[in-house]
């Protein structure tokens, strides 16, 4: 296990606070909750849907101190199909012995491929049904971006897998278990640990309709753009190149809840908008679900109707 010093965890927890938007006088449950993290005593399994592993790869490209570093260097991720250096029966023993002990918190990355359970296995066994067994003795059941939140890319309009979203998937097989949405493709690493984090020390987050927390997606981005003042004055752009509202460029962050402008992606480097690319809604609830989303698709003048006057 990785030493950390009284330092590090103080300069983490205040970082970690400020991410979730609590008071300073909150520092020291944070920094609680890193320790239980730091011990193995907050256990986390994540377990993997269909999905491009997307959300795993942004959690290793976070900065120090790393989603990484607090869920695998300080051994409170018990199990991680991508990470694990287990394979084989060693890896199935790890789950099914963490899952028979109960204690723990189900992260769960991908939707369910309800029509060809087949599709997506684990241990010889559909990841369906570790899923299930799973979050019957999870403590709650966290759903890692927008294909385990909503259903995503594999449950696009037409898909072949009848994919659902873990909520969904659970509610039809009447899994009663807290459940929160983190949605975003990837999502961000500061929403994953920073929900963990609350969940350990305060208990469940304060959520919205969709079960996402308020503390990541109260927000539009929209109403968080630095090109809100271009989108008052009908200042809109024509091209990817120019200043001005990219709305017209097919921008959804009128629609989309969540924190991007303020939080940024990388390290703080940057975020969609700043790099002169529309917002995807990339965590909204309808992200690509229909074949008509309307990815990086202009907004064009309706016609006016030939029977009008």
């Amino acid at each position: 296990m990785a030493d950390i010093t009284r330092r590090q965890l103080l300069q983490w927890s205040t970082r970690l606070a400020a991410l979730m938007g609590l008071e300073t006088a909150m520092l020291p449950q944070v920094a609680e909750a890193l320790d239980l993290f730091a011990s193995g005593n907050a256990p986390v399994l994540w377990l993997q849907g269909l999905s491009c592993s997307g959300c795993s790869v942004s959690a290793l490209n976070t900065e120090t101190p790393s989603a990484v570093e607090l869920l695998t260097g300080y051994a409170a991720l018990k199990f991680h199909g991508t990470l694990s250096a287990a394979t084989g029966h060693i890896a199935e023993d790890v789950v099914v012995r963490m899952i028979e002990s109960g204690d723990f918190y189900l992260a769960v990355e991908g939707s369910m491929p309800v029509g060809i359970p087949e599709a997506c296995m684990f241990a010889s066994k559909p990841v369906t049904e570790q899923v299930i067994r799973a979050a019957q003795r999870a403590k709650a059941v966290l759903c890692v971006g927008t294909c385990a939140s909503f259903g995503g890319i594999p449950a696009a309009e037409g898909n072949p897998t009848g994919a659902q979203s873990v909520p969904q998937f659970l509610a039809d097989r009447h899994v009663s278990v807290p459940v929160i949405r983190v949605p975003g493709c990837p999502t961000h690493p500061n929403w994953v640990v920073g929900t963990l984090v609350y969940l350990i020390k305060f208990g469940l987050p304060a959520l919205d309709g969709m079960q996402r927390p308020t503390m990541f997606f109260d927000r539009l981005i929209h109403d968080q753009c630095p090109r809100f003042a271009d989108y008052e004055r009908e200042r809109f752009a024509q091209t990817f190149s120019d200043d001005g509202c990219l709305f017209k460029l097919g921008c959804l962050g009128p629609v989309t809840h969540a924190d991007c402008t303020i939080r940024q992606w990388n390290g703080g480097v940057n975020y969609c908008i700043n790099a002169r690319g529309p917002c995807v809604g990339c965590a909204s609830h309808d992200f690509v679900a229909q074949r008509a989303f309307p990815l990086y698709t202009p907004i064009r003048p309706q016609e006016p109707d030939k029977g009008a006057v």
